[in-house]
């Protein structure tokens, strides 16, 4: 007999030790070579110490990787929140922000902003991709919630995810086209999903976006629960469906758009971890969302770590290999969609 509760804690223990000792090795790869005792000696450096490095190494570090590598784990549990969300309110095991249309809205909206502004550090830029991607997430929503049909019929609402996801792919690829050559370069391999606008500057909203939603999922935890026993039983309990799905859906597109605003459009993420930690520890353990976001932290650091060791002379985008490794999980998902819902 399977001991669940011994299961969970192994999963978090593993978890929360893999979180530590991530960081620190991903750091460890890139064109100039570091070692564990380099990123340490950094480290005790920026907090006050007097550990034996050169400057070149202090600054590749604390500069340059660690933005990244934080970046890469905020980006990777964020999508991954959002995914969990976007299954439980629509009860579809195919949700995530990419095929719902927020992350392509997102795309969208910033791509739009940066072709007319520019990607500079300026205030209007710094506020106007995050707030164009905003405003291009808040559209998809609105659009696939109409286009559900009265009441919100999830089981459509999927189905017009897709439709405004390809409207939205098709109007960034107009505005990329429509741009100078070098321009489009640019907004192409960003819209592809990288992590190399990554910079300490850039960190705090998104930080603080994810840690609002992480607290609010789990403060509206019994609700969400609920609604995974169908419509009908939720409102039996006194839960207001049709506010709280919409809620969630905005918020998971305002975690979605910042993220897109600083690191372009990555699918799939949503899609995946979410089913493997469920697989791994239920749906009813009040740390699952915590593990979700723990987990797909640390996917997305490695993902990227591999998009920069690939390639001899350059990085691939984050998102071709997200979406290469989810479109396979998705083929899964539709032939075993009883194996993955344990």
């Amino acid at each position: 007999m399977i001991n669940y509760a011994a299961r969970n804690n192994a999963v978090v223990i593993t978890v929360i030790g893999l979180a530590i000792v991530s960081p620190f090795l991903a750091i460890g790869f890139g064109a100039a070579e570091i070692t564990y005792y380099d990123v340490i000696a950094a480290v005790c450096n920026s907090v006050g110490g007097e550990c034996d490095i050169s400057p070149i190494k202090q600054r590749i570090i604390i500069e340059l990787r660690m933005p990244r590598v934080i970046l890469a784990f905020l980006a990777g549990a964020g999508l991954s929140l959002a995914g969990a969300v976007l299954q439980n309110v629509t009860r579809n095991p195919l949700a995530d922000p990419f095929l719902f249309g927020v992350s392509t809205g997102a795309s969208f909206g910033a791509v739009l902003v940066i072709a007319a502004v520019g990607s500079g550090s300026g205030v209007i830029t710094a506020l106007g991709i995050p707030m164009g991607a905003f405003l291009g997430s808040a559209l998809s929503i609105m659009l696939v919630v109409s286009l559900a049909g009265n009441g919100v019929q999830i089981e459509r609402m999927l189905l017009a995810g897709v439709a405004v996801s390809y409207m939205f792919g098709a109007a960034t690829s107009l505005v990329l086209y429509s741009s100078d050559p070098q321009a489009a370069a640019s907004l192409l391999f960003w819209s592809l999903g990288s992590f190399t606008r990554a910079q300490w500057g850039n960190l705090l909203l998104p930080s603080v976006i994810i840690g609002v939603g992480l607290v609010v999922f789990i403060g509206y935890g019994r609700q969400l629960r609920a609604i995974l026993a169908g419509d009908e039983s939720a409102r039996a309990l006194g839960v207001d469906v049709n506010r709280l799905r919409v809620g969630m859906l905005l918020l998971s597109s305002l975690m979605t758009a910042v993220l897109v605003a600083n690191c372009g459009g990555i699918g799939f993420v949503g899609l995946m971890v979410p089913h493997l930690v469920r697989r791994l520890m239920g749906t009813n353990t009040e740390f699952t969302l915590v593990i979700i976001a723990v987990f797909g932290g640390l996917f997305m650091i490695w993902v990227d770590v591999l998009a920069r060791q690939l390639l001899s002379d350059g990085e691939l985008p984050v998102g071709v290999i997200t979406a290469a490794i989810g479109s396979v999980f998705f083929l899964i998902v539709l032939r075993r969609r009883s194996w993955l819902d344990g």
